[in-house]
């Protein structure tokens, strides 16, 4: 039996980034900030409706995307082409002490433990992208978190 989009698991993972809004959204649509703590090669940055392509080549995966909504500083919504209906949204929320990222992924298809279990993995692979975001953007350190969380996945 498959789950249907309206009672699919959603993903959510959050952090705060010690910096200002436009800086944090800026670091999530251009490759050259964000090939250092999330994917490691893009076709171009992101912009109102525009696709790309994104590589982790240390796994021999890749997914594209398309932009549906941009909002300066405040929101980006992608889908993921070749799937049917998966969204992720990041959300750029000021604080006092920076900028709370949000991303919130949604429209996991399959049968309800398919949907859980990707669900599950997606959480882990946001919190940690968003920690190698923190990192970099707070004290300009690459952790190089994505790319060694399964180091026996690596392509030879």
């Amino acid at each position: 039996m498959s789950t249907s989009n309206k009672h699919a698991p959603q993903v959510t993972a959050s952090t705060l980034i010690r910096r200002p809004p436009a800086e944090v959204f800026a670091a999530f649509i251009d490759p050259v900030h964000t090939t250092k703590f999330w994917f490691s090669k893009s076709s171009g940055p992101l912009s109102p409706g525009a696709e790309a392509h994104w590589e982790w080549e240390m796994y021999g995966a890749q997914a594209s995307v398309r932009v549906a909504e941009f909002q300066e500083a405040e929101r980006l919504v992608v889908d993921w082409t070749g799937t049917d209906g998966l969204r992720t949204e990041f959300r750029f929320v000021p604080h006092a002490d920076g900028t709370v990222v949000t991303a919130i992924e949604s429209g996991f298809t399959g049968t309800a433990e398919e949907a859980i279990a990707y669900a599950i993995d997606s959480t882990g692979g946001y919190t940690t992208a968003l920690c190698g975001a923190k990192a970099l953007l707070e004290h300009g350190l690459e952790l190089g978190a994505v790319r060694d969380k399964f180091p026996d996945a690596w392509v030879q």
